[in-house]
Protein backbone atom coordinates (compact mmCIF):
# COMPACT_ATOMS: atom_id res chain seq x y z
CA UNK A 1 0.00 0.00 0.00
CA UNK A 2 2.82 2.26 0.70
CA UNK A 3 4.62 1.76 -2.38
CA UNK A 4 1.21 2.15 -4.45
CA UNK A 5 0.72 5.90 -2.73
CA UNK A 6 4.18 6.40 -3.76
CA UNK A 7 4.18 5.81 -7.04
CA UNK A 8 0.80 7.62 -6.87
CA UNK A 9 2.52 10.69 -5.24
CA UNK A 10 5.45 10.51 -7.80
CA UNK A 11 2.82 10.78 -10.67
CA UNK A 12 0.86 13.60 -9.42
CA UNK A 13 4.01 15.85 -9.07
CA UNK A 14 4.84 14.69 -12.37
CA UNK A 15 1.43 15.04 -14.16
CA UNK A 16 1.78 18.69 -12.29
CA UNK A 17 5.72 19.37 -13.59
CA UNK A 18 4.57 18.51 -17.45
CA UNK A 19 1.67 20.25 -16.56
CA UNK A 20 3.10 23.65 -15.34
CA UNK A 21 6.19 23.59 -18.15
CA UNK A 22 3.68 23.13 -20.98
CA UNK A 23 1.32 26.28 -19.78
CA UNK A 24 4.73 28.12 -19.38
CA UNK A 25 6.22 27.40 -22.64
CA UNK A 26 2.89 28.47 -24.48
CA UNK A 27 3.16 31.94 -22.28
CA UNK A 28 6.56 32.26 -23.26
CA UNK A 29 6.24 31.72 -27.02
CA UNK A 30 7.02 35.35 -28.69
CA UNK A 31 4.13 35.89 -30.56
CA UNK A 32 0.20 35.26 -28.43
CA UNK A 33 -2.93 33.65 -30.10
CA UNK A 34 -3.92 36.82 -30.39
CA UNK A 35 -1.11 38.36 -32.61
CA UNK A 36 -2.94 38.06 -35.89
CA UNK A 37 -6.13 39.93 -34.95
CA UNK A 38 -3.88 42.93 -32.74
CA UNK A 39 -1.98 43.05 -36.85
CA UNK A 40 -5.57 43.37 -38.15
CA UNK A 41 -6.75 47.25 -38.66
CA UNK A 42 -10.25 45.99 -38.97
CA UNK A 43 -10.14 44.40 -35.65
CA UNK A 44 -10.81 46.99 -31.99
CA UNK A 45 -8.55 46.61 -29.25
CA UNK A 46 -12.23 46.19 -27.61
CA UNK A 47 -13.08 43.34 -29.40
CA UNK A 48 -9.58 41.83 -28.65
CA UNK A 49 -9.85 42.65 -25.03
CA UNK A 50 -13.31 40.93 -25.11
CA UNK A 51 -12.03 37.66 -26.41
CA UNK A 52 -9.15 37.66 -23.92
CA UNK A 53 -11.53 38.11 -20.82
CA UNK A 54 -13.85 35.26 -22.27
CA UNK A 55 -10.78 32.80 -22.54
CA UNK A 56 -9.29 34.25 -19.21
CA UNK A 57 -6.43 35.70 -20.56
CA UNK A 58 -6.52 38.87 -18.78
CA UNK A 59 -6.05 37.26 -15.32
CA UNK A 60 -2.88 36.88 -13.99
CA UNK A 61 -0.89 33.90 -15.35
CA UNK A 62 -0.99 31.76 -11.90
CA UNK A 63 -5.05 31.98 -12.05
CA UNK A 64 -4.80 30.79 -15.43
CA UNK A 65 -2.82 28.10 -14.51
CA UNK A 66 -5.01 27.01 -11.83
CA UNK A 67 -7.90 27.24 -13.71
CA UNK A 68 -6.91 25.31 -17.06
CA UNK A 69 -5.84 22.21 -14.48
CA UNK A 70 -9.04 22.40 -12.53
CA UNK A 71 -10.93 22.60 -16.17
CA UNK A 72 -8.48 19.49 -17.49
CA UNK A 73 -9.32 17.80 -14.37
CA UNK A 74 -13.35 18.55 -15.14
CA UNK A 75 -12.79 17.20 -18.57
CA UNK A 76 -13.36 20.54 -19.92
CA UNK A 77 -11.12 21.28 -22.79
CA UNK A 78 -12.63 24.56 -23.98
CA UNK A 79 -14.23 25.25 -27.27
CA UNK A 80 -12.67 24.63 -30.56
CA UNK A 81 -11.32 27.75 -32.06
CA UNK A 82 -11.99 25.98 -35.62
CA UNK A 83 -15.48 24.71 -34.96
CA UNK A 84 -17.02 26.63 -32.41
CA UNK A 85 -17.88 23.43 -30.56
CA UNK A 86 -17.02 22.28 -27.29
CA UNK A 87 -13.61 19.94 -27.85
CA UNK A 88 -15.36 17.02 -25.27
CA UNK A 89 -17.99 17.08 -27.82
CA UNK A 90 -15.90 16.64 -30.69
CA UNK A 91 -13.24 14.30 -28.92
CA UNK A 92 -15.93 11.69 -28.46
CA UNK A 93 -18.11 11.93 -31.44
CA UNK A 94 -14.36 10.93 -32.80
CA UNK A 95 -13.58 8.11 -30.11
CA UNK A 96 -15.75 5.34 -31.68
CA UNK A 97 -14.10 5.51 -35.03
CA UNK A 98 -11.13 6.21 -33.76
CA UNK A 99 -10.89 2.80 -31.97
CA UNK A 100 -12.34 0.81 -34.64
CA UNK A 101 -9.17 1.87 -36.75
CA UNK A 102 -6.52 1.14 -33.89
CA UNK A 103 -7.92 -1.94 -32.43
CA UNK A 104 -8.29 -3.40 -36.28
CA UNK A 105 -4.62 -2.21 -36.92
CA UNK A 106 -3.36 -2.92 -33.63
CA UNK A 107 -4.81 -7.12 -34.65
CA UNK A 108 -3.39 -6.89 -38.22
CA UNK A 109 -0.27 -5.50 -36.47
CA UNK A 110 0.35 -8.42 -34.33
CA UNK A 111 -1.16 -11.00 -36.31
CA UNK A 112 0.73 -10.45 -39.61
CA UNK A 113 4.31 -9.31 -37.49
CA UNK A 114 4.08 -13.16 -35.80
CA UNK A 115 3.67 -14.34 -38.86
CA UNK A 116 6.21 -13.04 -40.46
CA UNK A 117 8.79 -13.25 -37.46
CA UNK A 118 8.40 -16.50 -36.53
CA UNK A 119 8.59 -17.47 -40.17
CA UNK A 120 11.50 -15.74 -41.00
CA UNK A 121 13.76 -16.95 -37.63
CA UNK A 122 12.45 -20.43 -38.95
CA UNK A 123 13.87 -19.68 -42.24
CA UNK A 124 16.80 -17.62 -41.31
CA UNK A 125 19.26 -16.81 -44.25
CA UNK A 126 16.96 -17.51 -47.09
CA UNK A 127 14.96 -15.81 -49.62
CA UNK A 128 12.05 -14.91 -47.37
CA UNK A 129 13.81 -14.00 -44.31
CA UNK A 130 16.00 -11.15 -46.28
CA UNK A 131 12.86 -10.09 -48.04
CA UNK A 132 10.87 -9.44 -45.31
CA UNK A 133 14.13 -7.80 -43.67
CA UNK A 134 14.00 -5.42 -46.52
CA UNK A 135 10.07 -4.72 -46.13
CA UNK A 136 10.67 -4.09 -41.98
CA UNK A 137 13.52 -1.72 -42.65
CA UNK A 138 10.94 0.26 -45.08
CA UNK A 139 7.95 -0.02 -42.64
CA UNK A 140 9.59 1.94 -39.63
CA UNK A 141 12.06 4.01 -41.74
CA UNK A 142 9.17 5.14 -44.36
CA UNK A 143 7.77 8.24 -42.32
CA UNK A 144 4.06 7.47 -42.12
CA UNK A 145 2.56 11.43 -42.90
CA UNK A 146 4.59 10.38 -46.61
CA UNK A 147 3.73 7.05 -46.90
CA UNK A 148 -0.31 8.30 -46.44
CA UNK A 149 0.09 11.23 -49.27
CA UNK A 150 1.90 8.51 -51.55
CA UNK A 151 -1.14 5.88 -51.04
CA UNK A 152 -3.85 8.55 -51.44
CA UNK A 153 -1.58 9.91 -54.71
CA UNK A 154 -1.53 6.86 -56.30
CA UNK A 155 -4.76 4.52 -54.78
CA UNK A 156 -7.42 7.49 -54.58
CA UNK A 157 -6.03 9.73 -57.22
CA UNK A 158 -4.53 8.21 -60.22
CA UNK A 159 -6.10 4.90 -59.84
CA UNK A 160 -9.35 6.03 -58.15
CA UNK A 161 -10.35 2.74 -56.22
CA UNK A 162 -9.83 4.25 -52.46
CA UNK A 163 -11.63 6.99 -51.62
CA UNK A 164 -9.39 9.85 -50.44
CA UNK A 165 -11.40 11.06 -47.22
CA UNK A 166 -14.28 10.59 -45.06
CA UNK A 167 -16.47 7.51 -44.15
CA UNK A 168 -19.04 6.66 -46.37
CA UNK A 169 -20.39 7.48 -49.70
CA UNK A 170 -24.08 6.10 -49.52
CA UNK A 171 -26.67 7.14 -46.97
CA UNK A 172 -26.48 5.59 -43.34
CA UNK A 173 -29.59 3.68 -44.27
CA UNK A 174 -28.23 0.32 -42.58
CA UNK A 175 -27.95 -1.79 -45.09
CA UNK A 176 -25.38 -4.47 -46.63
CA UNK A 177 -24.12 -1.64 -49.31
CA UNK A 178 -23.85 0.67 -46.34
CA UNK A 179 -21.80 -1.19 -44.51
CA UNK A 180 -19.31 -2.33 -47.16
CA UNK A 181 -19.11 1.03 -47.86
CA UNK A 182 -17.73 1.97 -44.54
CA UNK A 183 -15.37 -0.76 -44.39
CA UNK A 184 -13.91 0.36 -48.04
CA UNK A 185 -13.31 3.67 -46.38
CA UNK A 186 -11.51 1.97 -43.46
CA UNK A 187 -8.64 0.48 -46.01
CA UNK A 188 -6.12 2.75 -46.58
CA UNK A 189 -5.86 4.42 -43.38
CA UNK A 190 -5.86 0.55 -41.74
CA UNK A 191 -3.44 -0.40 -44.12
CA UNK A 192 -1.21 2.56 -43.61
CA UNK A 193 -1.26 2.02 -39.90
CA UNK A 194 -0.77 -1.53 -40.27
CA UNK A 195 2.01 -1.15 -42.39
CA UNK A 196 3.87 1.53 -40.18
CA UNK A 197 3.45 -0.73 -37.24
CA UNK A 198 4.61 -4.32 -38.65
CA UNK A 199 8.54 -3.34 -38.88
CA UNK A 200 10.16 -3.14 -35.82
CA UNK A 201 7.96 -5.73 -34.03
CA UNK A 202 8.45 -8.29 -36.91
CA UNK A 203 12.64 -7.76 -36.69
CA UNK A 204 11.52 -8.17 -32.31
CA UNK A 205 9.75 -11.04 -32.86
CA UNK A 206 12.61 -12.79 -35.58
CA UNK A 207 15.47 -11.77 -33.16
CA UNK A 208 13.54 -13.13 -30.09
CA UNK A 209 12.44 -16.37 -31.94
CA UNK A 210 15.89 -16.99 -32.76
CA UNK A 211 17.18 -17.05 -29.41
CA UNK A 212 14.19 -19.10 -28.04
CA UNK A 213 15.29 -22.19 -30.47
CA UNK A 214 18.93 -21.74 -28.87
CA UNK A 215 17.56 -23.00 -26.15
CA UNK A 216 17.92 -26.02 -24.37
CA UNK A 217 14.27 -26.78 -24.14
CA UNK A 218 14.09 -26.71 -27.63
CA UNK A 219 16.79 -28.88 -28.03
CA UNK A 220 14.97 -31.58 -26.09
CA UNK A 221 11.95 -31.10 -27.06
CA UNK A 222 12.96 -32.16 -30.77
CA UNK A 223 15.04 -35.14 -29.21
CA UNK A 224 11.75 -36.20 -27.71
CA UNK A 225 10.56 -36.38 -31.31
CA UNK A 226 8.01 -33.55 -31.27
CA UNK A 227 7.17 -32.18 -34.83
CA UNK A 228 7.73 -28.25 -35.67
CA UNK A 229 3.88 -27.49 -35.23
CA UNK A 230 4.00 -28.74 -31.52
CA UNK A 231 7.64 -27.25 -30.95
CA UNK A 232 5.81 -23.88 -32.14
CA UNK A 233 2.97 -24.37 -30.21
CA UNK A 234 3.52 -25.34 -26.79
CA UNK A 235 7.24 -23.81 -26.21
CA UNK A 236 7.75 -20.73 -28.95
CA UNK A 237 4.19 -19.07 -28.65
CA UNK A 238 4.12 -18.83 -24.88
CA UNK A 239 7.58 -17.64 -24.59
CA UNK A 240 6.78 -14.90 -27.46
CA UNK A 241 3.41 -13.65 -25.91
CA UNK A 242 4.24 -11.65 -23.28
CA UNK A 243 7.27 -9.95 -24.22
CA UNK A 244 5.48 -9.22 -27.70
CA UNK A 245 1.79 -8.15 -26.04
CA UNK A 246 3.89 -5.86 -23.75
CA UNK A 247 6.01 -3.87 -26.49
CA UNK A 248 2.53 -3.77 -28.46
CA UNK A 249 0.77 -2.32 -26.25
CA UNK A 250 3.90 0.61 -25.16
CA UNK A 251 3.45 1.37 -29.12
CA UNK A 252 0.15 2.41 -29.02
CA UNK A 253 0.29 5.50 -27.94
CA UNK A 254 2.15 6.04 -31.30
CA UNK A 255 -0.22 4.36 -32.83
CA UNK A 256 -3.29 6.56 -32.04
CA UNK A 257 -1.21 9.57 -32.00
CA UNK A 258 0.33 9.26 -35.19
CA UNK A 259 2.94 7.08 -36.06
Amino acid sequence: MKLFMRKLLYLIVMLFIISLISFLAIHLAPNSFFASGELNPNITEESIAQLKAIYGLDKPLYIQFFSWVLAIIQLDFGISFASGQMVKTEILDRIPITLTINIISMFLIFVISLYLGIKSALSKNSFFDRFTGQLSLLSFSMPSFYLALLCVLIFAIYLKILPIAGLHSVPDDGSLTYYLDFAWHLVLPISIITFGGIGSLTLYIRSLTIEILKSDYIFFAKSRGLNNKQILRYYILPNLYPPVITLLGLSLPGIIGGL
